[in-house]
């Protein structure tokens, strides 16, 4: 499937084309669902850098995430296969690898982006890659979203629309 690789794939491409991979900006989650907000963000994303990769939690990494709960849909709804190929249609994106662990720290070190962006949900002391980016020298960029939404606010809407 073009677009999406394995870690050791990506890392020699992005070797191999230095000149079209670097600045190379990485983000990382579940992607289950997606909607306007992951569009934007994508795109906010793939602005500050050369090319974008997206790291893509696995089906049992999502499910680790986010636990079952009773009277709600276990995670993820979309298969890891489905969620990685809609990613890698997208404009902004240039690859998406899927990772089972529940952080994207090996990743992060093998590839060494020079830009690690996440949601402004998020804070340097609870993101979780923040000291493997660091380590490098890596910046972190945390971005607000425009139009915020998500996943759980739209499983929410749906269960009460039953």
């Amino acid at each position: 499937m073009t677009g999406i690789y394995t870690a050791d794939e990506l890392q020699q491409l992005i070797t191999q084309e230095s000149e079209r991979w670097r600045p190379l900006v990485f983000t990382n989650g579940c992607f289950d669902l997606l909607h306007i907000g992951h569009v934007r963000y994508l795109k906010i994303a793939k602005s500050l850098g050369s090319s974008l990769v997206v790291g893509l939690n696995s089906d049992q990494s999502v499910n680790r995430i986010k636990p079952s709960q009773p009277g709600y849909p276990s995670r993820p709804l979309v298969p890891e296969i489905q969620r990685a190929e809609i990613l890698a249609t997208l404009k902004p994106v240039d690859g998406v690898v899927i990772f089972a662990e529940t952080t994207a720290n090996r990743l992060i070190e093998a590839l060494q982006p020079e830009v690690y962006v996440k949601g402004g949900d998020y804070t340097l002391s609870t993101l979780p890659e923040a000291k493997i980016v660091q380590s490098y020298g890596g910046r972190i960029e945390l971005v607000q979203v425009e139009f915020p939404t998500s996943t759980t606010q739209i499983i929410n809407r749906i269960l009460q629309a039953r």
